[in-house]
């Protein structure tokens, strides 16, 4: 299956269906975020799933455990693939999220979307860490959220490539692993993605899927930008 997420953060649904279709068949699903989400609504969720495609809806939910509970059971009305909140909600959070999707999902007849946790934002390094009271390493604090998110019953977790390893050696083989700050060899250090690894180190790593935005999406081809991105993953 192809492992490439494309994030459609733009501002407008014609843009974004624009993309979409552009990209469709060489990509495997797409990301929406606070911004499309935020201009546009769930029905932009809706239109693209019901085209068929897989939509990894990236809301980054975090709050008390009631109230992330009812956003995952309109996430999941959505026919959204894949959902997230923050680890750092901890995990009456995380387990009132995976129930949610469980319960929603039966109710309506539909496949439980996955659910995973985001560990540490990949803008992050340590001195941003500390600068919020964190005394863990980047890497001790991203394992720690990636097994409490396991033992709240999630599904996976987002973190940045360059963590990948050590979340598959503490979490093991089943575990989703989300990856964005994903980067060409040639564009990394343009952005304001501080962990990055290209396509083929992260899947080499045990990414389960790479979020990739702008090298894709600003490319002046995106669907030639997407090919080449997956034939170097020979997949």
């Amino acid at each position: 299956m192809n492992p490439i997420l494309v994030a459609l953060d733009v501002d407008t649904a014609a843009k974004a269906i624009a993309l979409a279709d552009q990209l469709r068949g060489s990509v495997g699903g797409f990301k929406i975020g606070k911004q499309l989400f935020t201009a546009e609504g769930p029905a932009m969720v809706r239109e693209l799933t019901s085209r068929g495609d897989r939509v990894f809806l990236d809301l980054k939910f975090h709050d008390i455990p009631n109230t992330v509970a009812g956003a995952v059971q309109s996430a999941v009305a959505t026919g959204a693939w894949m959902v997230n909140v923050h680890a750092s909600g901890g995990s009456a959070m995380m387990k009132a999220a995976a129930e949610s999707a469980t319960k929603t999902a039966a109710a309506l007849g539909r496949p439980k979307p996955l659910v995973i946790a985001v560990t540490v934002l990949t803008s992050m390094d340590d001195q941003a860490l500390a600068e919020i009271g964190v005394g863990r390493s980047m890497l001790d604090q991203v394992v720690h959220l990636a097994k409490l998110a396991k033992a709240s019953g999630l599904d996976g977790v987002v973190a940045s490539p360059q963590e990948v390893t050590a979340i598959r050696n503490a979490c093991g083989s089943d575990f989703q692993i989300v990856t964005p700050g994903i980067r060409p060899a040639d564009q990394r250090g343009k952005d304001d993605q501080a962990r990055t690894l290209t396509p083929a180190e992260a899947m080499a790593a045990g990414s389960s899927y790479l979020v990739i935005g702008r090298p894709i999406t600003a490319a002046p081809n995106p669907r030639e930008a997407a090919e080449k991105i997956a034939a170097s993953l020979e997949i």
